[in-house]
């Protein structure tokens, strides 16, 4: 679990499918729908950003070294 001690927070009515929400919860063992929200939304971000940055490191076409395959045995 992962708390936010100077997090500023809100409340808001949201519609969510409470069979998954179930679901991530008993996985996850979080003992509240907040936890378990807050915890996907952080894993949201941290997809996008590592996203980000394998986008940084892709494939350029027009490099002058050639980068050999590995073999697969």
């Amino acid at each position: 679990m992962f708390l936010h001690v100077n997090s500023l927070s809100m409340k808001t009515t949201l519609d969510i499918d409470e069979v998954l929400l179930q679901e991530a919860m008993e996985l996850w063992e979080f003992r509240y729908k907040t936890e378990a929200i807050e915890e996907g939304l952080r894993e949201l971000v941290a997809k996008k950003k590592r996203s980000e940055i394998a986008n940084l490191f892709g494939s350029d076409k027009n490099r002058e070294i050639q980068i050999p395959r590995r073999r697969r045995y």
